[in-house]
């Protein structure tokens, strides 16, 4: 089982009836079949609406918006379990929640209830259309155009990489509305997925995180109400980039979450496993191997719950989050490599969790800005003042 260093930190006990029924949920119906959804490139849609039935959807919705009314605490001890369960499974709720806090934010009334309660209620899942083929970590060199004619946007372009698109029943578009100002002409939109003209061209074939869909996407002369206009004209790319600071957060504790499942196969096999007449764990090179995946795994840990402790004073973090992404996301491949190595042969074969987890791992030094944006802004925030 994951180490429980939770039990020495002060826990709220709403706290800990997230951790604990999203802990128990992952053990009895996800890691059994995790591996099967590696294969099969799928989550069950029943489980996925048992998830959401537990107000996953909406961790930090309020209650009387449809959530489950939790704080960010909540959400990363939530999002530790299910990672550690199937990182893909995380990433679907992960998406839905991100969709869930923007309409939160910046919704009308009627937006709130129209498309925020039915994803809050777990009824939907929710995704977000931002990168394109131009543009990934440059998120505003946008091509997706929204032209307004009458009272209805018309859209038009192409978007990649899109987390849980074809399992998602609502969408958050994000497209330039006027093409001469730059990044204050970038603009918002609620779009449900089976709006005509709103194409899956394809599902990726991914190297990890098979079990949620990522997909290309066309936008065809799709037609949207002017009213599903989220936020003001020219706010689409505040909202897109709202709360990075949280998303980096919760992207170092997916890394956590993993990272514990993979020490834990390791150490568990070290005690089942011999050689030479010993367990491997007596062998001092496996045993030093996995104090220094313990440590790695305990500094990540840390670190993500120190920048979560002061994104939840409301106090400014960005320097902190980004480099708990880059660390925990750095943290976890090493954690994986060598639990796959402890494994000898066996560590390379599917019918051990290592290989999944080994493969899983590599995503998290990519989505929501690279390892390479986390050095750039971690360094502007070394540069003295000017």
């Amino acid at each position: 089982m994951m180490t429980d260093v939770n039990a020495l930190t002060e826990m709220t006990e709403e706290q800990r009836a997230t951790r604990d029924l999203a802990r128990d949920f992952v053990r009895d119906h996800v890691i059994p079949q995790a591996a099967e959804w590696d294969r099969e490139a799928r989550v069950p849609s029943e489980v996925l609406g048992k998830l959401g039935s537990f107000g996953f959807f909406g961790v930090t919705v309020p209650l009387e918006r449809g959530g489950a009314g939790g704080d960010f605490f909540s959400y990363i001890y939530l999002t530790e379990e299910l990672s550690y369960g199937d990182a893909g499974l995380c990433n679907t709720i992960n998406a839905t929640n991100s969709f869930a806090n923007n309409v939160l934010m910046f919704g009308t009334e009627s937006q709130k209830e129209r498309y925020l309660r039915p994803v809050a209620e777990g009824r939907h899942i929710a995704c977000m259309l931002l990168s394109e083929p131009q543009a990934g970590s440059d998120a505003a060199n946008l091509k997706t155009r929204a032209e307004l004619h009458g009272d209805r946007y018309v859209m038009n372009g192409s978007k990649v990489f899109i987390t849980s698109v074809a399992t998602s029943q609502i969408s958050l578009v994000i497209a330039v509305t006027d093409p001469s100002a730059g990044k204050k002409g970038i603009s918002a939109f609620i779009v449900p997925t089976d709006t005509p003209g709103y194409t899956v061209i394809r599902k990726e074939l991914k190297l990890g995180h098979r079990s949620n869909d990522t997909c290309q996407i066309s936008l065809d002369n799709l037609e949207v109400p002017a009213e599903n206009l989220l936020g003001n004209l020219g706010e689409g790319l505040r909202i897109a980039l709202s709360g990075l600071e949280a998303k980096r957060v919760i992207v170092a504790a997916q890394a956590v979450g993993l990272a514990s499942r993979a020490f834990d196969a390791a150490l568990s096999y070290s005690h089942e496993r011999q050689t030479f007449g010993k367990k491997i764990i007596d062998h001092q090179a496996v045993a030093f191997t996995l104090a220094e995946m313990a440590t790695d795994l305990e500094c990540a840990r840390q670190l993500c719950y120190h920048t979560a402790r002061l994104k939840a004073a409301n106090r400014r973090c960005a320097r902190e989050a980004s480099m708990a992404k880059l660390f925990a996301s750095q943290m976890s491949e090493r954690v994986c490599s060598a639990a796959l190595k402890m494994h000898g042969g066996y560590g390379f074969l599917n019918d051990f969790p290592v290989e999944k987890l080994y493969r899983d791992a590599m995503v998290f030094q990519l989505y929501d800005g690279t390892n390479e944006i986390q050095k750039i802004l971690i360094s502007r925030e070394l540069a003295p003042t000017r």
